[in-house]
């Protein structure tokens, strides 16, 4: 079983940045797609990025320009870079893995990001 561990959230200002961490129990490079996503109260979860295993990476456009996902095979953690934070921003972020963005096997729990107007 593959287990995906978040970290890295936290309350930050508005126009602020914080980088999570998503480790992976095993070699991420038995995954096809890595990404993240975020989920609101109440709310459907939505997409934020994602990253292949050929370093294909596509981002919602509510984040491009202000977020960036990477991968660090030798740690098996892939990361998100996020700036320019906004409240709207404000979201419990997951990490998943899978063969494809639109459905991933694999969730970890997830890490709050609270931005702070």
């Amino acid at each position: 079983q593959v287990q995906l561990v978040e970290s890295g959230g936290g309350l930050v200002q508005a126009g602020g940045s914080l980088r999570l961490s998503c480790a992976a129990s095993g070699s991420i490079l038995m995954f096809d797609v890595m990404g993240w996503y975020r989920q609101f109260p109440g709310k459907q979860r939505e997409l934020v990025a994602t990253i292949t295993r050929g370093d294909t990476i596509n981002y919602a456009d509510y984040v491009k320009g202000r977020f960036t996902i990477s991968r660090d095979n030798a740690k098996n953690t892939v990361y998100l870079q996020m700036n320019s934070l906004k409240p709207e921003d404000t979201a419990v972020y997951r990490c998943a893995s899978g063969p494809v963005a639109e459905n991933m096997k694999y969730w970890g729990k997830g890490s709050l990001v609270t931005v702070s107007p």
